[in-house]
């Protein structure tokens, strides 16, 4: 993949009482998708306002295409915020005009709307947006200069299930003209699809670092049977006494049936048909990206 588009080495911040980021240090490669993943107040948003330039690090080097951050990243770069509120009586048309303005060059703002799907409210006040069709306007402000790195903090927080998927769909087509994108989200699902590299932070420290694949084999193995409570008379458990497979299966009951989880599917579904388990209703799951970060990161809620 070539060298680094962006590097951190021993990135150090300190707030009253506080070190919000401790030592952190990574790189992204050119044409990926990097997710920086965390609970609340792990440090991820500070460790991309500091790479931003929006927050000073107390220590640490920031490099962007081997240099440290500087006019050339300013202009190179696409930054969606968390929050951006727009001047309510520019129609898309005019916000994207008058973002581009600010640039020595751009993407072509005809090809641009069709890319995030403004075409049919290209004129429509931004007051007069919803949830999603401001996402996607925010998603082309960042991508006015047409950008060789993007930074997505949070993009489809509130938004329904259709369209957090349009904003993957952009997502997928920034990468494939072959732009890098650094990507913070709470959506383990969101993580897993669009990123090829992953960090997870903890308490202002990266606590993993890889592929979403690797980390998952790497941590969690096996998988989930779940079986409805009125597809086993009694306890499955029973079922599995004397059998090899026993030491390899964990169960959990609940009001709503039983859960065996697993490294050994086949034998498990083996000993179930054997005893005349109606598998009908059965479903099976491995183990995801939420999974691990709640085993890395604990299942307490963070303020």
């Amino acid at each position: 993949m070539g060298e680094p588009i962006l590097e951190v080495s021993g990135l150090v911040k300190q707030f009253p009482g506080v070190r919000a980021v401790d030592g952190v240090s990574f790189a992204v490669a050119p044409g990926t998708c990097f997710g920086l993943l965390g609970p609340n107040g792990a440090g991820k948003t500070t460790v991309i306002e500091a790479i931003e330039g929006i927050t000073r690090p107390d220590a640490g080097e920031i490099l962007y295409k081997g240099a440290p951050v500087g006019a050339r990243f300013r202009e190179e770069a696409g930054i969606q915020f968390q929050s951006t509120e727009l001047l309510a009586k520019l129609t898309v048309r005019e916000t994207l005009q008058t973002f581009s303005r600010l640039y020595a060059s751009g993407a072509d703002l005809s090809e641009l709307v069709e890319l995030t799907l403004l075409s049919d409210i290209i004129d429509r006040d931004n007051a007069r947006l919803s949830g999603g069709q401001k996402q996607r306007l925010l998603l082309a402000v960042a991508l006015v200069n047409d950008p060789e790195l993007v930074f997505l903090d949070e993009p489809t927080t509130g938004l329904d299930p259709q369209a957090r998927r349009h904003v993957w769909k952009i997502v997928e087509s920034i990468k494939a003209r072959g732009k890098t994108v650094l990507l913070t989200t709470h959506y383990m699902d969101e993580a897993q699809f669009l990123c090829e590299d992953i960090a997870i932070m903890d308490r202002g420290r990266i606590i993993a670092r890889g592929a979403p694949d690797d980390l998952l084999a790497e941590h969690l193995s096996g998988a989930t049977i779940f079986l409805p409570a009125d597809a086993v008379k009694g306890s499955p458990e029973g079922l599995f006494e004397g059998r090899n497979v026993r030491s390899e299966c964990s169960f959990r009951t609940s009001r709503k049936g039983w859960s065996i989880t697993t490294t050994r599917i086949n034998e498990c579904l083996k000993v179930l048909l054997e005893a005349g388990v109606d598998l009908n209703a059965m479903t099976l799951r491995s183990p995801g990206l939420e999974d691990l970060f709640l085993r890395l990161t604990g299942k307490e809620m963070r303020e």
